[in-house]
């Protein structure tokens, strides 16, 4: 069945065209097109369930398009005892795809915010990190996607994120140099007007892991 994705692709007005989203069969074709393409044959024994493979695990590469942040942060609550101090998540691991080459980047992010009067529970904010990283990704834009649905969500005082990743782009081709970290940040609120809430938050970034 088709489908329709969200309007993405511009018009020259400025406007939004909405795109038809492809059948899964017609995603298969497309992947026995690149087989062919390569130089192999997508008929012999060890291509044949290639396409079908290669579509099932894009579905889930790509899962994150289907859900929404925001709405997953949105579900907070409010009786935490009068705590009103960092809440922070480190080492999220963070496996995506850059929109470029469609490569993989995987590292870890870091993530705190300073409550207002609500706050989320933990595993939310892991999912939101899921949930924009399964999409095609710069990592500067991932970062800046995890902290402003945080913003948005649950109007804290301040949001921090960090995120480490190595690219398979940079490392597997191109420039071929494996072992390079690409490190995004985004601050917020206190953490970008406060320079000791800022530096507290680096700390504990790099403080020893137990265990």
């Amino acid at each position: 069945m088709d489908q329709t994705l969200k309007k993405t692709s511009a018009l020259p007005d400025g406007g939004r065209r909405p795109i038809r989203r492809p059948s899964r069969a017609e995603a298969e074709e497309a992947v026995r097109t690149l087989l062919a393409w390569a130089g192999d044959d997508p008929e012999r024994e060890g291509l044949q369930d290639t396409p079908r493979r290669v579509a099932a695990a894009d579905e889930e590469y790509f899962s994150g398009y289907g859900n929404d942040a925001v709405d997953v942060l949105s579900r907070t609550f409010e009786d935490v005892a009068g705590y009103d101090d960092m809440v922070m998540l480190r080492d999220i691991r963070v496996e995506s795809h850059c929109e470029h080459h469609i490569a993989p980047f995987i590292g870890v992010a870091h993530i705190a915010y300073l409550p207002a009067n609500r706050v989320v529970g933990l595993s939310k904010l892991a999912r939101a990190v899921d949930i924009f990283a399964k999409r095609l990704q710069t990592q500067e834009s991932l970062t800046a996607q995890v902290a402003d649905a945080i913003e948005q969500a649950l109007a804290p005082r301040g949001v921090a994120v960090l995120i480490e990743a190595e690219h398979q782009c940079m490392s597997t081709r191109g420039i071929h140099k494996p072992g390079v970290s690409t490190i995004t940040t985004r601050f917020s609120g206190v953490f970008e007007q406060d320079s000791s809430y800022r530096d507290r938050f680096l700390q504990m970034v790099h403080a020893e892991r137990r265990g």
